[in-house]
């Protein structure tokens, strides 16, 4: 891989609806709920980065915790017109990855 993982990978992408796909290891309200015990977690990566390089770019970053990428799904969310002020423009185009660990590994610390 010629580039750098920090490249790759630009931020952790944290929201309400990211929370509930992490929180979905530790829920037993359902059988279906049930099955999901591996960690998600949902990164913005750079527009061109194809998965098998998400993948990689994650194991370089959390090398210390020593994490392994099951799964790697992408989503691009296309820019939308927005009015501001009575003018127009658009919001920016993103590329995100949602990240599956192996069951047991985790990215937050443990308290």
């Amino acid at each position: 891989m010629s580039k750098s993982p920090y490249n790759i990978i630009k931020h952790r992408h944290v929201t309400e609806k990211a929370g509930v796909l992490l929180g979905l290891q530790h829920a037993t309200s359902n059988a279906c709920v049930r099955k999901c015990d591996d960690p998600k977690y949902v990164f913005i990566v750079d527009k061109k980065a194809s998965k098998k390089e998400i993948a990689w770019a994650i194991e370089e970053i959390y090398k210390e915790k020593k994490i392994k990428v099951a799964k790697v799904n992408t989503i691009t969310i296309r820019p939308h017109m927005r009015r501001v002020r009575g003018f127009l423009g658009k919001t920016q185009w993103v590329k995100k990855a949602v990240v599956t660990l192996t069951p047991g590994d985790t990215l937050d610390e443990q308290v």
